[in-house]
């Protein structure tokens, strides 16, 4: 009888336990997912000043987390972009400023100190993550890319949506750690660098056009041109109005006689070919990240090069990736099959072409081998799927958990909609991750029989 009532008893208490674990741990599951992690808000106050193209107006910026404010600083404000500046969400640029409204480096989000910073939006780029994914693979890499992180913006009390806040390229030793060419650095190894050039759209102050103050041309006409197409260097540092003609002689020179190299017969000559000029790691790794995401605007738009003091030319930093990863449906951007570089062979009549350079350095068999070496090492690990695919799981839990993808959307009404220049037009947040993901691996595939097969 005793151990009929001992059972009845023990029976009972673990009844009433598991009950009460059961509602217990109901409960914190409860909190969890109703618990929102939220990501930084960034609060721009312009008081009563209108927002334009140039020239920054002066605003106000305070930094949220968690509904505390983290940081406030006086900034000056106005729209960045190119093609972008035609959506209603716009991009920003602003440098922090202090009590004077002067310029003034600062550290935001504990990001190295700089005065110059951008709030990129993604709009077209219905995913928000693609310049996110690739500037990290990028880092994953060695090379360095912007640092960036997701926040959401609010101008004058009204919500702008999902922004990624972003390092702008520019030479600084936590950026893009070159040397500091000053003006009386006209001969000699002094004017060896440091330069920074862009193959890009003519913008900003000379109103959209070339001129001899802020590029030169190279010597070359890009292959498969139907017109008369060239390829433009523009000034980037030391910038158009600062750069002195000794310097502006020199790295014109520069380009010119690596051109002339790759071109000769010669080309593929340690001392006398392309090799003497170039640092080839630097050119395989842009190529890589252009070839992965399959970058419409790569090589021709958008691209960035650098040459340091008593150093060799390097390609880099990337940027500008929100119409890569499959989101162009123009001259093969959708495509998982097509290689980048060969823009030209679709595009022939577009205004800006890839140079020459590809093609040529794909005809060199020791660019080749080190090409494949890189792509393998990468491909085990930066550049493997579980790699990229966790990332993109990562930044879509970040932006759900904290809210943010119901706000923009909410906010920006587009899933559903065609938003140039879509190649795919997901009916849901998740259908546009889907694509992404199945879009990323498809190429990764594509790559690894096309990047053998050269």
């Amino acid at each position: 009888m005793k151990t009929y009532f001992r059972f009845l008893f023990i029976l009972f208490t673990t009844l009433v336990c598991f009950s009460s674990c059961t509602k217990n741990n109901t409960s914190n599951d409860n909190e969890s997912e109703e618990t929102e992690v939220q990501i930084p808000l960034f609060k721009v106050t312009t008081n009563g000043n209108t927002i334009v193209d140039e020239p920054k107006v002066d605003a106000q910026l305070s930094i949220l987390k968690e509904g505390v404010v983290q940081q406030e600083s006086n900034i000056g404000i106005e729209f960045r972009g190119s093609s972008s500046q035609q959506f209603p969400k716009k991009s920003y640029g602003f440098e922090t400023r202090d009590a004077d409204n002067e310029d003034l480096d600062i550290s935001l989000l504990e990001y190295p100190e700089e005065e110059d910073w951008i709030l990129y939006a993604p709009y077209s780029d219905k995913s928000l993550v693609r310049n996110k994914l690739i500037y990290d693979l990028s880092r994953d890499m060695g090379r360095y890319a912007s640092r960036s992180e997701f926040v959401e913006l609010e101008i004058n009390n009204e919500y702008r949506g999902v922004y990624v806040f972003m390092e702008k390229l520019k030479r600084d030793k936590n950026r893009i750690d070159i040397n500091n060419l000053k003006e009386d650095e006209n001969s000699g190894e002094d004017v060896t660098g440091g330069y920074i050039l862009k193959i890009d759209k003519a913008t900003g102050s000379d109103g959209g056009n070339y001129t001899t103050i802020n590029s030169f041309e190279s010597d070359y006409a890009p292959l498969n041109a139907s017109g008369s197409q060239t390829i433009k260097f523009l000034y980037e540092e030391p910038a158009s109005d600062d750069i002195t003609t000794e310097q502006k002689n020199y790295i014109s020179g520069y380009i010119s006689d690596f051109e002339n190299a790759l071109q000769s017969p010669q080309f593929t000559d340690q001392t006398q070919g392309y090799q003497a000029y170039i640092d080839v790691d630097s050119f395989i790794d842009f190529f890589i990240l252009n070839e992965l995401s399959n970058n419409v605007d790569g090589y021709r738009i958008s691209t960035y090069l650098q040459k340091d003091k008593n150093d060799k030319l390097k390609m880099g930093p990337i940027w500008d990736f929100n119409i890569a990863f499959g989101n162009a449906d123009y001259c093969g951007g959708g495509s998982t099959n097509v290689w980048a570089y060969k823009f030209n062979e679709r595009c022939s009549a577009d205004f800006w072409l890839v140079p020459f350079w590809w093609d040529r350095l794909l005809q060199d068999p020791a660019f080749v081998t080190k090409l494949k070496t890189r792509w393998g090492e990468l491909r085990a690990t930066s550049l493997s799927n579980t790699a990229f695919l966790g990332k993109i799981s990562d930044y879509e839990a970040t932006l759900k958990n904290a809210g943010a993808v119901e706000s923009n959307f909410q906010k920006w009404d587009i899933l559903s909609i065609y938003v140039w220049p879509n190649n795919f037009i997901g009916n849901s947040y998740n259908a546009e991750i889907d694509y992404l993901e199945n879009w990323i691996t498809t190429r990764a595939a594509w790559l690894d029989t096309a990047i053998n097969n050269l």
